[in-house]
């Protein structure tokens, strides 16, 4: 990959002093690091965009699914589910 732009930022002097010494120690240049530490976040923002978009989805299928009337209530499911538990604690 070319490496034909630059990046220009500000920050403080204090927090670049940290980051050189920490770079220079990890014997890699500081402009590596700062690629890296790039790459990984667009990484990580891609697949947490990915992940709402699948996560929305699902909830979208749920709801499409309610609307179609196949689903149940809440109060069906906490009356079904109190119903067993009474069961289970009431067994010989």
């Amino acid at each position: 990959m070319s490496k034909e732009a630059v990046f220009t930022m500000k920050l403080e002097s204090e927090l670049r002093d940290q980051f050189m010494a920490e770079a220079e120690a990890s014997h890699r240049p500081a402009s590596q690091v700062l690629r890296e530490l790039m790459r990984e976040f667009v990484e990580k923002q891609r697949q947490t965009r990915e992940y709402d978009d699948f996560l929305a989805s699902k909830v979208e299928a749920g709801r499409a699914f309610m609307r179609a009337g196949f689903g149940r209530s809440n109060d069906e499911v906490e009356a079904k589910f109190a119903a067993r538990r009474a069961g289970a604690t009431s067994a010989p």
